[in-house]
C-alpha cells in the first residue's frame, strides 16, 4: 500500500472507532432514560400511592379520588414505560411480561380515567388497604429506602405481582 492509502486507512479506522464510541454512549444514555422512566413513572408513583392510601385511611376516606387518580397515574406511567421499553427493545421479554402483567393486575382496581372519576365502595377501600400492605411488604412504601437498582426494581415488581395474583 502506498503512503496515501495507509493514511486513508488509519483515518478510516479512527472514524470507525469514534462512531463505535458514539453508539456506545448513545446506548448508555437510552438505557439510563428508560430506567429513569420506570423509576419516576412507576416506582415513585407506587410509593406515592402507598402514602395516599395511608392518608385516606387516617382521614376516613374523605377524598378517595386522590387514591384512584394516583392509581391512574401509575397505570399511565406503566403504559409509557412498557411501550418505550418494548419499541426500543430495551426490556427483556421476561421484564416486559412482568410489567404487562402488573399493569393488567393493577387495572382490576378502581382507577380514574379521563373525565371519569371512580366511586369507591367499602369493599374497594378494603382492597386498596390490602394493596397498601402489599406495597409496603415488597418495599414500595413510604419512609422506605427506594433503590435505583434495576434488578431490585424488577424483583420488587415480581414480588408485588405474585402477592397481587395470589388473591
Amino acid at each position: 500500500m502506498s503512503k496515501k492509502q495507509k493514511t486513508i486507512f488509519v483515518i478510516s479506522l479512527l472514524v470507525n472507532a469514534l462512531l463505535i464510541v458514539c453508539l456506545a454512549i448513545g446506548y448508555l444514555r437510552i438505557s439510563l432514560v428508560h430506567k429513569e422512566l420506570f423509576y419516576s413513572e412507576v416506582q415513585y408513583k407506587l410509593v406515592e400511592l402507598d402514602g395516599l392510601i395511608e392518608h385516606q385511611k387516617k382521614n376516613d376516606w374523605s377524598d378517595p379520588n386522590l387514591v384512584t387518580t394516583q392509581l391512574g397515574d401509575v397505570l399511565n406511567g406503566l403504559d409509557v414505560a412498557i411501550n418505550s421499553g418494548k419499541y426500543s427493545s430495551w426490556l427483556s421479554n421476561n421484564e416486559r411480561m412482568t410489567m404487562e402483567r402488573l399493569d393488567y393486575t393493577l387495572r382490576l382496581y378502581p382507577h380514574d380515567e379521563l373525565y371519569k372519576f371512580s366511586v369507591l365502595t367499602e369493599s374497594d377501600k378494603k382492597e386498596f388497604e390490602d394493596l397498601q400492605s402489599k406495597l409496603k411488604n415488597v418495599g414500595f412504601g413510604m419512609n422506605m429506602t427506594i433503590s435505583k437498582d434495576w434488578k431490585t426494581f424488577i424483583n420488587k415488581s415480581e414480588k408485588l405481582l405474585a402477592l397481587l395474583e395470589s388473591n
